[in-house]
């Protein structure tokens, strides 16, 4: 995946079949839907692929255990079976991962006990285990650091878990190993028209500015919470169907809460679920669900949000942790679809809407990472009809996403799938690239060469947020990090030391953001 062919690819090619703005979960999974269809397909991304909300979920691929309490039964089941797909296609960077809701009366106990079996029942064929009731000694096998008092049992049940942004980034190489053109940095800055209908982009590369023309018999817009921007610039008016609901997550050491199994609480003071999830080591805790007006691409942690999440670890944990614990705070933006009179985001649907607006412009709203592929499957649907394009089956509930592999080495390259022995290979050529980025994490010099050359990384921040996970997993181990990245990536693409300082002030500046 290299962003200069890319680039080369778009300036011989004027015409597109379906072309899409955004490049985060929906977007990348309707690439991919479209041209494994084989569809002339063009995807451009604004920023780097997952750079908004598609990089800063709960990392969970889950049914939806709240939206079953809320009687959604057709988007769990949906989900479930959406939640087994990924699991199949890309099992190098999703898995199966235990989870135990502790309870502390017996009414809870039977009354989520029976939810959760509802919940796996569902599934059907693609259940990921057994639910079971648990004893109050078993659940403390399961959850050692639980806080006893009053606690009577818990129930077990399984979920999935995914690194999402390495996911996205998979799903780009996915799109264009299937014929599919790709770019990030390259955003729409206006739409071309004819008698008042969207027939092309004009699309400007942010590194020289350099424009093209695009024309496309489809075009959609699948920029999630940026979605009312693009549809003002099509539409001309002032609209608004996005309800942004803004969700935190608080990233710990794993000593805090041994084991490895996850935790969820289904009640919250804002009704929402509580989770403590492993994930690369270290805790993920989380979420919040705060109603936002304004859109921002680095989203903030209110105080009170932080406040609200240390205080739920807290009382579940035996272990006590404070502001000073915390070793990185990441934001997300849930591009929720705006219901009319409702104001709480914590009760609007997950669901996904698709419009198609009167400028021509096929406009996509709300679901979940965990339903991307079947969102995209609707999307090119109506895509298809709505161009008049001859009708091809869609072929991704089993198409195998890049990196693939049902046999794992077990180390940190795990993630990377079958790519992992080609980084392995550039360490064997060089051992110098097998030296870490610092002594404390795993990750090796080698994997930023790979993603300079292969994933189309472009920045520090691309690297060390989005492809090595180190900004949300360590935000001061990031900023210790961001001197050799710059100096591996400016021997690598050829850049000026000006280039290079530029790189690690700004890195600096954003690693500040994730620090409390």
């Amino acid at each position: 995946m290299n962003r200069e062919e890319q680039i080369h690819i778009l300036s011989q090619n004027p015409t597109y079949d379906i072309i899409i703005i955004g490049g985060g979960a929906t977007g990348l999974g309707c690439a991919i839907d479209a041209t494994s269809r084989g569809y002339k397909t063009l995807l451009l991304e604004k920023h780097d692929f997952a750079k908004g909300t598609s990089s800063r979920a709960t990392k969970l691929v889950h049914g939806g255990v709240r939206y079953l309490a809320q009687g959604n039964i057709r988007l769990v089941r949906e989900a479930l079976f959406e939640r087994g797909r990924m699991l199949r296609n890309a099992p190098h960077v999703c898995k199966v991962l235990p989870f135990v809701m502790p309870s502390y009366t017996y009414f809870d106990k039977w009354f989520y006990g029976t939810g959760l079996w509802i919940y796996e029942f569902l599934s059907s064929t693609l259940s990921l285990g057994a639910t079971k009731f648990l004893s109050k000694s078993k659940t403390l096998e399961y959850l050692p650091d639980i806080n006893k008092k009053g606690l009577v049992g818990g129930i077990l049940y399984f979920d999935g878990q995914f690194d999402d942004s390495r996911l996205a980034i998979n799903l780009a190489q996915t799109a264009i190993e299937n014929g599919a053109t790709v770019l990030n940095y390259c955003g729409v800055s206006q739409f071309i028209k004819e008698n008042n209908q969207i027939v092309g982009v004009v699309a400007k590369d942010s590194f020289n500015e350099e424009e093209y023309q695009i024309k496309g018999k489809s075009i959609i817009n699948a920029t999630g919470v940026f979605a009312d921007d693009v549809l003002q610039m099509a539409e001309g008016t002032s609209t608004k169907t996005i309800a942004p609901s803004q969700g935190i997550h608080l990233v710990i050491d794993k000593h805090f809460f041994s084991g490895n199994t996850a935790l969820m609480m289904p009640k919250t003071d804002d009704g929402r679920v509580f989770f403590l999830i492993p994930w690369h080591d270290k805790l993920v805790l989380g979420t919040t669900d705060t109603p936002v007006k304004n859109v921002a691409l680095e989203p903030q942690a209110l105080q009170e949000e932080i406040d609200f999440v240390l205080h739920h670890f807290n009382k579940y944990s035996t272990s006590k942790i404070s502001r000073a614990d915390v070793k990185s705070v990441f934001v997300g933006l849930r591009p929720l679809a705006k219901v009319v009179n409702e104001s709480s985001t914590a009760v609007m649907p997950r669901d996904h809407k698709i419009t198609i607006l009167s400028s021509g412009l096929i406009h996509i709203t709300g679901g979940k990472w965990t339903t991307y592929r079947s969102m995209a499957q609707h999307t090119i649907d109506i895509a298809i009809q709505k161009a008049q394009l001859e009708f091809v089956k869609c072929k991704t509930k089993r198409l195998k996403i890049h990196g693939w592999a049902d046999v794992f080495e077990p180390s940190h390259l795990s993630i990377y799938g079958s790519d992992a022995e080609k980084i392995q290979k550039l360490i064997q050529d060089d051992s110098e690239l097998g030296e870490p980025l610092h002594p404390d994490y795993p990750y090796t010099k080698a994997e930023v060469v790979w993603m300079i050359h292969n994933e189309m990384a472009q920045t520090i921040e691309d690297i060390l947020a989005r492809r090595i996970r180190l900004l949300f997993l360590d935000a001061k181990v990031a900023k210790e990090c961001a001197v050799v990245v710059a100096s591996i990536m400016a021997k690598e693409k050829n850049k000026s030391p000006e280039w290079e300082q530029q790189q690690v002030v700004y890195f600096t500046a954003l690693a500040n953001q994730y620090l409390i």
